[in-house]
This record gives structure tokens, C-alpha cells and sequence, in this order.
């Protein structure tokens, strides 16, 4: 099946998943008053699903895979902003493992985007 519009890609629709938890969890008062960080880890969930999606309109494999490894490296700048989240307080370890599982989850998809893309065109 051929994909028609990056919204039907699976990292794309898990990395909006990912966004509208780091939106939740940044919305809490505490939270929310921190804007350093908020703005940081609401960038970097944003910066997933906007690589994605510009990569799939880029224009060839390589520009996708380009764009998919800018995506792949927010996912993990996430990760790492939550360790501060949980550090100073703004969310339980419960909710920490579930988020940082689904960054985690949205990593995987991206990276196994980027070996189906190259295996596709193995001189890129």
C-alpha cells in the first residue's frame, strides 16, 4: 500500500501521540510556569512530527531520510528533557516510563523508516 499524505505514517501518528502528552504534562501549573523548559520539550515534540512530515513532502528518499533522522534526534532531545521533568517533580515515575516508552516507541518507527528508505534505495 502506497502512503498519500504523511498522515498516514506510523511515526508521524505516534510522535502526535507523544506531542499531545508533552502538551498534557506542560500544562499543569507547575509546570506551565516553567518556560524555559516548556517551551524546550513542546519544541522538540513538535520538531517530530514536523520533520516528518516535511521530509515525506521533500521530494526524494534521501531528503526523507534526512528529515527522519532530524525527527529521530527531537525524539531523543524528549527523552532527555523528561529526565529534568521527573527530576524536579513536574511528573511521577509512572507517567515518566509511559512518555518516555512512547518517545522511545516513536524512535523505533522513525529509525525503522529510515533502514526501510535506504534498503529502497541503497545508494542513499
Amino acid at each position: 500500500m502506497k502512503i498519500s499524505g504523511f498522515e498516514e505514517i506510523e511515526s508521524w501518528k505516534e510522535a502526535r501521540l507523544l506531542t499531545q502528552n508533552v502538551y498534557r504534562i506542560t500544562a499543569t501549573p507547575r509546570f506551565s510556569r516553567d518556560f524555559g523548559l516548556k517551551d524546550q520539550i513542546q519544541r522538540a515534540s513538535v520538531s517530530i512530527m514536523a520533520n516528518i512530515a516535511e521530509g515525506f513532502d521533500a521530494g526524494s528518499g534521501r531528503s526523507f531520510i534526512t528529515f527522519l533522522s532530524y525527527a529521530y534526534r527531537s525524539a531523543a532531545e524528549v527523552q532527555s528533557l523528561l529526565f529534568v521533568v521527573l527530576d524536579v517533580g513536574y511528573i511521577q515515575q509512572s507517567e515518566f516510563q509511559a512518555i518516555f516508552g512512547q518517545a522511545l516507541k516513536t524512535k523505533k518507527l522513525i529509525g525503522g523508516l529510515m533502514r526501510y528508505l535506504r534498503g529502497s534505495n541503497p545508494r542513499h
